[in-house]
Protein backbone atom coordinates (compact mmCIF):
# COMPACT_ATOMS: atom_id res chain seq x y z
CA UNK A 1 0.00 0.00 0.00
CA UNK A 2 1.22 3.22 -0.87
CA UNK A 3 1.30 5.51 2.07
CA UNK A 4 1.44 9.48 1.37
CA UNK A 5 4.18 11.01 2.41
CA UNK A 6 3.66 14.26 4.76
CA UNK A 7 6.18 17.05 4.85
CA UNK A 8 5.92 18.83 8.12
CA UNK A 9 8.15 22.10 8.45
CA UNK A 10 10.45 22.68 11.28
CA UNK A 11 12.21 25.58 13.44
CA UNK A 12 14.60 26.34 15.29
CA UNK A 13 15.71 25.58 19.11
CA UNK A 14 18.96 26.66 20.41
CA UNK A 15 20.28 24.68 23.97
CA UNK A 16 19.71 27.02 27.06
CA UNK A 17 21.74 24.37 29.04
CA UNK A 18 23.64 20.83 29.09
CA UNK A 19 26.65 19.73 27.00
CA UNK A 20 26.26 22.52 23.96
CA UNK A 21 24.64 26.03 25.83
CA UNK A 22 23.93 27.60 22.59
CA UNK A 23 24.02 25.00 20.01
CA UNK A 24 21.30 25.19 17.25
CA UNK A 25 19.02 21.86 16.67
CA UNK A 26 16.67 21.62 13.80
CA UNK A 27 13.16 20.02 15.58
CA UNK A 28 9.59 19.82 15.52
CA UNK A 29 7.76 18.54 18.59
CA UNK A 30 6.74 14.71 18.26
CA UNK A 31 3.25 15.10 18.05
CA UNK A 32 3.00 16.17 14.90
CA UNK A 33 4.84 13.14 13.46
CA UNK A 34 2.26 10.72 15.19
CA UNK A 35 -0.62 12.24 14.40
CA UNK A 36 0.69 11.94 10.66
CA UNK A 37 1.52 8.40 11.63
CA UNK A 38 -1.90 7.44 13.65
CA UNK A 39 -3.51 9.25 10.18
CA UNK A 40 -1.90 6.48 7.70
CA UNK A 41 0.98 8.84 5.92
CA UNK A 42 4.59 8.87 6.76
CA UNK A 43 6.05 11.89 7.91
CA UNK A 44 8.97 13.93 6.98
CA UNK A 45 10.65 16.48 8.22
CA UNK A 46 11.08 19.56 6.31
CA UNK A 47 14.81 21.34 7.77
CA UNK A 48 14.30 25.30 7.76
CA UNK A 49 16.89 26.72 4.83
CA UNK A 50 17.60 28.97 3.01
CA UNK A 51 18.74 26.85 0.24
CA UNK A 52 15.82 27.20 -1.81
CA UNK A 53 17.05 24.47 -3.63
CA UNK A 54 16.98 22.05 -0.91
CA UNK A 55 13.92 23.35 0.31
CA UNK A 56 12.00 22.53 -3.58
CA UNK A 57 13.84 19.14 -3.57
CA UNK A 58 12.70 17.95 -0.28
CA UNK A 59 8.90 19.27 -0.60
CA UNK A 60 9.09 17.30 -4.06
CA UNK A 61 9.54 14.21 -2.40
CA UNK A 62 6.03 15.10 -0.53
CA UNK A 63 1.95 14.42 -1.50
CA UNK A 64 1.03 17.31 1.18
CA UNK A 65 3.00 19.48 3.46
CA UNK A 66 1.95 20.85 7.21
CA UNK A 67 3.07 24.04 8.06
CA UNK A 68 3.95 23.44 11.99
CA UNK A 69 3.60 25.92 14.89
CA UNK A 70 6.55 28.30 16.58
CA UNK A 71 7.18 31.69 17.03
CA UNK A 72 5.63 34.72 16.00
CA UNK A 73 5.22 36.02 12.72
CA UNK A 74 7.24 38.95 11.95
CA UNK A 75 5.04 41.84 11.03
CA UNK A 76 7.19 43.69 8.58
CA UNK A 77 6.01 40.66 6.23
CA UNK A 78 2.55 42.10 6.57
CA UNK A 79 3.17 46.01 6.46
CA UNK A 80 2.49 46.46 10.09
CA UNK A 81 5.30 48.01 12.83
CA UNK A 82 5.85 45.86 15.88
CA UNK A 83 3.63 45.75 18.41
CA UNK A 84 4.91 46.11 22.23
CA UNK A 85 3.15 42.83 22.65
CA UNK A 86 5.26 41.23 19.79
CA UNK A 87 6.99 38.03 21.24
CA UNK A 88 9.95 36.12 19.45
CA UNK A 89 9.88 35.94 15.60
CA UNK A 90 12.72 34.36 13.18
CA UNK A 91 12.47 36.22 9.71
CA UNK A 92 14.75 33.24 8.76
CA UNK A 93 11.64 30.62 9.52
CA UNK A 94 8.86 33.03 7.96
CA UNK A 95 11.29 33.24 4.61
CA UNK A 96 10.96 29.41 4.81
CA UNK A 97 7.79 28.74 5.72
CA UNK A 98 6.45 31.38 3.17
CA UNK A 99 8.62 29.94 0.26
CA UNK A 100 7.16 26.45 1.36
CA UNK A 101 3.92 27.35 1.06
CA UNK A 102 3.61 29.26 -1.94
CA UNK A 103 5.30 26.10 -4.25
CA UNK A 104 3.25 23.91 -2.41
CA UNK A 105 0.48 25.61 -3.47
CA UNK A 106 1.50 25.99 -6.96
CA UNK A 107 1.86 22.46 -7.33
CA UNK A 108 -2.12 22.09 -5.81
CA UNK A 109 -0.35 19.74 -2.91
CA UNK A 110 -2.60 19.27 0.27
CA UNK A 111 -2.02 21.96 3.00
CA UNK A 112 -2.92 22.16 6.55
CA UNK A 113 -1.38 25.06 8.82
CA UNK A 114 -1.81 25.08 12.30
CA UNK A 115 -1.07 27.33 14.73
CA UNK A 116 1.61 29.75 13.18
CA UNK A 117 1.04 27.76 10.40
CA UNK A 118 -2.58 29.17 9.96
CA UNK A 119 -1.12 33.18 10.84
CA UNK A 120 1.57 32.02 7.91
CA UNK A 121 -0.89 31.64 5.35
CA UNK A 122 -3.10 34.13 6.61
CA UNK A 123 -0.42 36.60 5.98
CA UNK A 124 0.69 35.28 2.88
CA UNK A 125 -2.95 35.93 1.46
CA UNK A 126 -3.25 39.21 2.17
CA UNK A 127 -4.57 38.78 5.68
CA UNK A 128 -3.47 40.49 8.57
CA UNK A 129 -3.15 39.87 12.55
CA UNK A 130 -3.56 41.22 15.92
CA UNK A 131 0.13 40.86 16.94
CA UNK A 132 -1.06 40.27 20.50
CA UNK A 133 -4.56 39.64 22.37
CA UNK A 134 -4.09 42.55 24.28
CA UNK A 135 -5.23 44.42 20.91
CA UNK A 136 -8.49 42.44 20.81
CA UNK A 137 -11.41 43.48 23.23
CA UNK A 138 -12.61 41.21 25.37
CA UNK A 139 -10.40 38.42 24.25
CA UNK A 140 -10.85 34.81 25.84
CA UNK A 141 -7.82 33.17 27.82
CA UNK A 142 -6.29 31.97 24.71
CA UNK A 143 -3.58 30.24 26.16
CA UNK A 144 -3.88 27.79 28.48
CA UNK A 145 -0.82 26.74 29.09
CA UNK A 146 -0.60 23.49 30.35
CA UNK A 147 -2.08 19.94 29.63
CA UNK A 148 -1.86 20.01 25.66
CA UNK A 149 -4.69 17.66 24.64
CA UNK A 150 -7.13 19.40 27.13
CA UNK A 151 -9.84 21.15 25.64
CA UNK A 152 -9.65 25.19 26.35
CA UNK A 153 -12.58 26.75 24.84
CA UNK A 154 -15.31 26.20 22.68
CA UNK A 155 -14.71 27.19 18.46
CA UNK A 156 -18.18 27.29 15.93
CA UNK A 157 -17.37 25.94 12.65
CA UNK A 158 -18.80 27.26 9.77
CA UNK A 159 -21.68 25.38 7.89
CA UNK A 160 -20.38 24.44 4.09
CA UNK A 161 -16.96 24.44 5.10
CA UNK A 162 -14.30 21.62 4.70
CA UNK A 163 -14.22 21.91 8.43
CA UNK A 164 -17.64 21.39 9.62
CA UNK A 165 -17.48 18.24 6.86
CA UNK A 166 -14.50 16.31 8.71
CA UNK A 167 -15.56 17.29 12.12
CA UNK A 168 -19.09 16.95 12.05
CA UNK A 169 -20.36 19.36 14.17
CA UNK A 170 -21.47 23.02 14.51
CA UNK A 171 -19.72 23.54 17.97
CA UNK A 172 -16.19 22.40 19.40
CA UNK A 173 -13.95 22.28 22.03
CA UNK A 174 -10.23 22.80 20.75
CA UNK A 175 -6.98 23.24 23.15
CA UNK A 176 -5.26 27.24 22.97
CA UNK A 177 -1.75 27.99 23.14
CA UNK A 178 -1.35 31.10 21.07
CA UNK A 179 -1.51 35.03 21.73
CA UNK A 180 -1.43 36.40 18.12
CA UNK A 181 -4.72 35.95 16.48
CA UNK A 182 -6.03 36.13 12.89
CA UNK A 183 -7.23 39.98 12.30
CA UNK A 184 -8.48 39.23 8.74
CA UNK A 185 -8.56 36.68 6.32
CA UNK A 186 -7.49 37.66 2.04
CA UNK A 187 -10.44 37.66 -0.56
CA UNK A 188 -9.67 33.84 -1.21
CA UNK A 189 -10.35 32.55 1.63
CA UNK A 190 -13.01 32.03 4.18
CA UNK A 191 -13.05 32.35 8.06
CA UNK A 192 -14.07 28.19 8.95
CA UNK A 193 -14.48 28.26 12.74
CA UNK A 194 -14.58 31.51 15.44
CA UNK A 195 -13.64 31.50 19.06
CA UNK A 196 -16.90 32.86 21.20
CA UNK A 197 -14.70 36.19 21.67
CA UNK A 198 -14.93 36.66 17.37
CA UNK A 199 -11.38 35.36 17.29
CA UNK A 200 -10.53 33.67 13.93
CA UNK A 201 -9.49 30.18 14.49
CA UNK A 202 -10.42 28.07 11.19
CA UNK A 203 -9.63 29.29 7.52
CA UNK A 204 -9.72 27.48 4.17
CA UNK A 205 -9.12 28.53 0.37
CA UNK A 206 -12.17 28.55 -1.55
CA UNK A 207 -11.06 27.10 -4.39
CA UNK A 208 -7.78 24.98 -3.68
CA UNK A 209 -8.16 20.93 -3.33
CA UNK A 210 -7.28 20.90 0.23
CA UNK A 211 -6.04 24.46 2.10
CA UNK A 212 -7.39 24.34 5.47
CA UNK A 213 -5.37 26.09 8.85
CA UNK A 214 -6.59 25.97 12.05
CA UNK A 215 -5.79 28.09 15.34
CA UNK A 216 -5.61 25.52 17.78
CA UNK A 217 -3.08 22.32 18.02
CA UNK A 218 -4.72 19.50 16.69
CA UNK A 219 -1.93 16.94 16.32
CA UNK A 220 -1.42 17.52 20.64
CA UNK A 221 -5.22 15.72 20.97
CA UNK A 222 -5.07 13.49 18.20
CA UNK A 223 -4.78 10.75 20.44
CA UNK A 224 -7.45 11.36 22.54
CA UNK A 225 -10.05 13.07 20.05
CA UNK A 226 -11.59 11.53 17.07
CA UNK A 227 -11.92 14.87 15.25
CA UNK A 228 -8.87 16.13 15.53
CA UNK A 229 -7.14 12.53 14.25
CA UNK A 230 -10.01 12.94 11.49
CA UNK A 231 -8.79 16.07 10.29
CA UNK A 232 -5.06 14.61 9.72
CA UNK A 233 -6.92 11.48 7.89
CA UNK A 234 -8.93 14.09 5.70
CA UNK A 235 -5.51 15.78 4.93
CA UNK A 236 -3.27 12.09 4.39
CA UNK A 237 -6.67 11.17 2.15
CA UNK A 238 -6.80 14.16 -0.16
CA UNK A 239 -3.17 13.19 -1.08
CA UNK A 240 -3.85 9.97 -2.52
Amino acid sequence: MNRPIIGISTSIIIDEGGMFPGYHRSYVNRDYVRSVLAAGGIPIMIPMSRDKEAVSTALSLCDGLILSGGQDVYPLNYGEEPHRGLGGVCPERDEFDYALYKEAKEKDMPILGICRGSQIIATAEGGKLYQDLSEMDNALKHNQGHTPDMPSHHVTITKGTKLHKIFGEDRIAVNSFHHQVIKSVGEDFIVSATAPDGAIEGLEHKNAKFIVAVQWHPEMMHATNEHMLNLFKTLVEQCK
